[in-house]
């Protein structure tokens, strides 16, 4: 008689994970979705014996072996009682035509319940199904007329107000992390997403709110993204993207896929974060030099991830070269700000990392420094782990200048910014450290580190 295998112990062996790691990779899990438990390390063990997880492990195991495998793991799949939460992709109702009526119904599906719903739990998507919306905003027909003919008026005046508070919320972002912002977003994104459904306004005023809300949506995934967030993340930037069709807005709509794109790499889908860069690029027509030096750079990173030399410095060439020149007269749009020459040179530092070229890097990282002048607090502090980065993993290691930069960063991420994101490279820096830790200066920092790392979850 052949014994029935234990269905956690079959799933663990499809996905290539021991107890241990599952354990490890179930407190990372819970941290992105803002549990504060956590489990010992041998607790799936007792599971794999017969015991039944209390909550939250029921749900956040099933969600965890969801995203891995890409399917729905359910607890009666696995033997266990089921606690009522549902598992859906991130792109659950989001299925939706790409024009005005299809942009609002957008935005309603991802704001039901706020942005976290009760008993629904979304899981991140990966591999092509991560590029879908993008291929279809590439090829998508013009959204027609998005004027309303119903309810009050909406003068533009109201919708420039709605812009200049969006831009005060980037800023704010910039220097205190996306935590201390997403709650005021997410405010302001009903207010506006109300207007659209409920004012009555032109065609020329429904696009610029259907762009403003574009925007906001776009702000509101990457403050999910730097919390580690990530099916959050794919949520609003699906929503976002449908928002800036609906607007004709190519430059918010190929920005947001870059930032997608950024999401795909951290998550290691390399051909995925390429597919999504160089789309955003051939989307858009080349009108700001900020924004096409933007997107340049978002193909630079995808490539550098792949190891593609060649590739890389030719985006970050072309990102060079079109930062400076005049923009036409539309000009930049205001959330193309942020790219300053130092934040390119942080950013071209960043790919030739990834191509293992330290000294490289470091160029352009110390001339990011020199230039840091009304920069992100935020990009600071991620700037100052970089370079430390680029001084432990050259030939012979500056342990002395990498523990210095990374106790700067430090200082930032503990005491005025909350950034996951950036945490998770101070995490990385300890690892390269790790080597030299009995080295006196090392043992320091990493005693310095050590409550900001306690605190944070990872990502």
């Amino acid at each position: 008689m052949t014994e029935t295998p234990d269905p956690l112990r079959a799933l663990l062996t499809q996905v290539g994970w021991q107890p241990e790691e599952l354990a490890d990779k179930l407190d990372q899990f819970a941290g992105r979705h803002g549990y504060a438990a956590r489990i010992h390390p041998k607790t799936p063990y007792k599971w794999l014996a017969g015991k039944k997880p209390r909550a939250p492990w029921v749900t956040l195991t099933c969600a965890l072996l969801s995203e891995r495998l890409q399917r729905i793991i359910e607890a009666s799949d696995l033997g266990w009682p089921d606690d009522g939460t549902t598992l859906l992709p991130a792109t659950a109702g989001l299925a939706l035509p790409w024009t005005g009526p299809g942009s609002l119904q957008a935005c309603k599906v991802v704001m039901e319940g706020g942005f976290m719903q009760r008993r629904t739990m979304f899981l991140t998507v990966l591999g092509s199904g991560m590029s879908e919306s993008a291929l279809e905003w590439l090829i998508a027909h013009p959204a027609g007329d998005v004027s309303r003919r119903a309810g009050h008026p909406l003068p533009m005046e109201v919708v420039d107000c709605l812009d200049a508070m969006t831009g005060s919320l980037r800023r704010m972002d910039d220097q205190l992390g996306g935590a201390h912002t997403f709650e005021l977003v997410r405010t302001q994104l009903q207010a506006a997403i109300d207007m659209i459904e409920m004012r009555r306004y032109t065609d020329k005023v429904g696009r610029r709110l259907h762009g403003t809300v574009g925007e906001m949506l776009r702000l509101a995934g990457w403050l999910a993204f730097d919390a580690g967030r990530h099916a959050q993340a794919q949520r609003l930037w699906n929503a976002a993207l449908r928002a800036a069709h609906a607007a004709g807005d190519h430059a918010l709509g190929a920005n947001i896929l870059g930032f997608q794109s950024c999401l795909a790499k951290d998550l290691g889908e390399i051909r995925v974060a390429v597919t999504l860069a160089e789309t955003a690029r051939a989307g858009y027509k080349n009108q700001s030099p900020q924004v096409s030096a933007i997107l340049n750079l978002r193909v630079a990173e995808a490539y550098a991830n792949a190891q593609d030399t060649d590739r890389t410095k030719n985006a970050i060439e072309a990102a060079f070269n079109t930062l400076n020149t005049t923009p036409d007269s539309s000009g930049n749009p205001p959330w193309s700000y942020w790219l300053t020459p130092s934040h390119a040179d942080a950013q071209a530092g960043y790919c030739y990392m990834r191509l293992g070229d330290w000294s490289r890097a470091r160029v352009h990282l110390m001339r990011s420094s020199k230039q840091h002048h009304q920069e992100s607090a935020r990009e600071g502090a991620l700037r100052d782990v970089l370079l430390a980065t680029t001084y432990v993993r050259q030939e012979r290691p500056d342990l002395g200048r990498a523990c210095g930069l990374g106790t700067q960063a430090i200082a930032t991420l503990s005491g005025q910014v909350d950034s996951p994101r950036c945490v998770k490279h101070v995490r990385n820096l300890i690892g390269y450290l790790r080597p030299y830790h009995r080295t006196p200066v090392v043992r320091d920092f990493r005693t310095a580190a050590g409550d900001l790392l306690r605190t944070a979850p990872s990502t």
